[in-house]
């Protein structure tokens, strides 16, 4: 026992000596617990080890004894921009999950990642019961936070808290990465003082790693204590939950419904690993209408077939995608038990809105990209195939190569649309870049070949947004999509994505 203190505080000593030092804290995490459960020496800091001063000990920082860091170092990475779209309802600015009335939230760095002093541990807990809606990944390999959420909200209809952390997907780590779900579930419920059952968990990093459970669970009871509802809290936790992504993503509207004032923020991250099938990403979305059960999961669901689901960068589709949307009712509406309801209807639609900022923006954060490509589709025999068309437009990465490069190659856009599976008739195609006309009624045009590379250079040089418009034939189906351009960096970032 002797041995094992001395060791120890040896241990200490070099660390302490190190300020830097990110394992200086899970040392004194072990020396706290060893004399918890072990016969104690004379007094913390007190004893004399091979030679250790006492002084030594007594001198370390306050801040080592704690599991987690809020320290501006660990958030600095800039937001990306606003990119809801314009319609019945307010942006506001800055807005995020602490927007909607009823939430708090925090972020904060607990040494999950592998490296780094990025903050890794996000928390959006609500005052009261939520009403839940949640859409999830088709990927036969779901992560083990998937299933858990999934077994959740088969029984039940309200929720209290969503914990997200990154570093480790938690996928394909088998039934101890399920039993290591449950673990920080039951100890976020025991410091919030909730049931289990209250909680939903979402995790993101590398696949086939096991969450760092010695840093995780200690930071749960110190992260619960920086909850707050400002908006700095918020942006705490959307830069909590990024990996790859160079910007945190939030936003937040409001919307006039039955005379009250309707708040719904958002955070979402995703940068690689993007497409349709819930794209490959996470997203907590707030809102404070007072709406039911039903009709809240039903909303959540359609928004994210028209927001999340149309979202490409690489083709692959993660094993963790998530989204979750809690509404708690403050804003004090009549509540809305009819989506199709005028109230539900306005609801939905801005729900939508949001959903679709928050998707643009993953794409427009894509791995390596210098611009976001937004794709519209008309004419198609339903909304379903317009979208279906959009999509494949945005996932050919020929299309998406020659963006980059600045070249206005078309015809791989009319091969997107035709091998997309939907039919129409090839003399009813159309393709438009911005402003310029490329092809019509299934016929090439001559364009100013100089103008539309301009249009794409400079666009990319910005950091803009690509338009393309693809007609398919005569019909009322409309739909969007948006993706990005495929550069050299795409490869170089997942190429050494683990070493």
């Amino acid at each position: 026992r002797t041995e094992a203190h001395n060791t120890l505080l040896d241990r200490l000593a070099v660390a302490s000596s190190q300020p830097s030092n990110a394992t200086t804290s899970t040392l004194l995490r072990t020396w706290k617990q060893m004399h918890s459960t072990q016969l104690r020496p004379n007094a913390f800091g007190c004893r004399t080890a091979r030679g250790l001063r006492p002084q030594l000990i007594k001198n370390l920082v306050p801040s080592k004894l704690h599991a987690i860091s809020t320290d501006a170092e660990s958030f600095k990475i800039p937001a990306a921009p606003d990119l809801i779209p314009d319609g019945d309802w307010v942006k506001v600015p800055n807005g995020n999950v602490c927007s909607a009335k009823g939430f708090k939230a925090t972020g904060a760095y607990a040494g999950l990642r592998a490296s780094g002093k990025k903050a890794d541990l996000a928390l959006v807990v609500a005052d009261n019961d939520a009403v839940v809606g949640g859409t999830f990944t088709l990927n036969v390999m779901c992560a083990a936070p998937v299933l858990y959420c999934k077994d959740v909200m088969k029984r039940k209809q309200t929720v209290r808290a969503v914990m997200t952390n990154a570093g480790q997907a938690n996928a394909a780590t088998g039934d101890q990465g399920y039993a290591d779900a449950v673990e920080t579930a039951k100890a976020l419920a025991s410091a919030l003082n909730i049931t289990p059952d209250d909680v939903l968990l979402q995790s993101t990093g590398v696949i086939g790693r096991r969450m760092k459970m010695e840093n995780f669970i200690p930071a749960i009871p110190e992260i619960v204590g920086t909850l707050g509802t400002k908006l700095e809290d918020g942006h705490r936790a959307a830069v909590a939950i990024t990996t790859t992504d160079l910007v945190s993503k939030s936003a937040a509207l409001q919307v006039n419904i039955g005379g009250k004032t309707v708040h719904i923020g958002g955070m979402c991250k995703g940068s690689g690993m993007i497409h349709p099938n819930m794209a490959t990403m996470l997203s907590v979305v707030t809102c404070d209408a007072a709406v039911s059960a039903d009709a809240w999961k039903a909303m959540v669901k359609r928004a994210s077939i028209a927001s999340f689901n149309q979202i490409t960068v690489d083709g692959d589709t993660s094993t963790n995608d998530c989204v979750i949307g809690l509404a708690s009712g403050a804003a004090g509406n009549a509540t809305i038990t009819d989506a199709a309801s005028a109230d539900g209807q306005k609801l939905e639609a801005a729900l939508t809105a949001l959903l679709q900022g928050l998707a643009k923006s993953i794409a427009w954060d894509g791995e390596g990209a210098t611009c976001l490509v937004e794709i519209s589709v008309t004419g198609a025999r339903s909304d379903e195939d317009a979208r279906v068309v959009a999509r494949s437009v945005a996932g050919s990465s020929l299309a998406k190569s020659a963006i980059f490069g600045h070249d206005p190659n078309w015809g791989r856009i009319a091969a997107a649309a035709g091998y997309s599976g939907i039919q129409f008739d090839q003399n009813d195609l159309g393709v438009q870049m911005g402003d310029i006309k490329l092809m019509e009624k299934g016929q090439p045009l001559a364009f100013d070949k100089a103008a539309a590379n301009k249009y794409l250079k400079d666009t990319c040089a910005v950091h803009g947004t690509v338009k393309i418009f693809v007609t398919v034939g005569k019909g009322a189906g409309k739909g969007m999509a948006w993706g990005c351009d495929l550069s050299y960096d795409y490869v170089k970032i997942n190429a050494e994505y683990t070493t």
